[in-house]
């Protein structure tokens, strides 16, 4: 009996260290954030000649003005994985509809500190994002609802009517819409 029960303890401890060998890497798209584990031959296959278009609707955001957005990388996320699945990079778009208590997550350094007395921790995710062909729009409701105006958007941010046209004219355009 101790031995199957050695036995079962050894199997244990053997899965456990095979999947904790395994790491989480960023790249190839977005290289500093957006960390995802490799799957080996899923049964559900990824099809790598397809065009992927997604739209994030980010509207929450961290309670602490140091914290990255999790949503938002989300999208680097979605790049990063597809791109290592064998996606080619031309094949993946994004875009972004940011609006709500997400607001401040798309404002400059300085106006950030200015409102938080910190740097915004997403800027460089957003500006890689767009630096990978991203879209990152921002709610034109938001903006003055909030207190975020166009001249306090970190560059390559786009202000929109609102994020219900945004995300209406984005499903239009055959981006699925993913929201967590």
């Amino acid at each position: 009996m101790t031995r199957i029960y050695f036995f079962a303890l050894l199997i244990g401890l053997l899965s456990q260290t095979s999947l904790s060998a395994q790491a989480k890497e960023t790249g190839p798209i977005i290289k500093d954030y957006g960390k995802v584990w490799a799957i080996d031959n899923p049964d559900f296959k990824v099809d790598t000649s397809k065009e992927y278009k997604a739209v994030f609707d980010i509207m929450n955001s961290p309670e602490s003005h140091e914290s990255i957005n999790a949503t938002i990388e989300t999208a680097a996320r979605f790049l990063n994985m597809h791109a290592q699945s064998g996606v080619p990079a031309e094949n993946l778009k994004v875009a972004l509809v940011v609006h709500n208590k997400a607001s401040k997550d798309v404002i400059t350094n300085e106006a950030y500190q200015k409102k938080y007395g910190t740097n915004n921790p997403n800027r460089e995710l957003i500006t890689a994002l767009l630096d990978a062909g991203g879209q990152i729009i921002f709610c034109g409701q938001s903006s003055l609802s909030r207190g975020f105006p166009r001249e306090d958007l970190i560059d390559g941010v786009q202000l929109s009517l609102s994020a219900m046209t945004a995300l209406i004219q984005l499903q239009d355009e055959d981006f699925r819409l993913i929201k967590f």
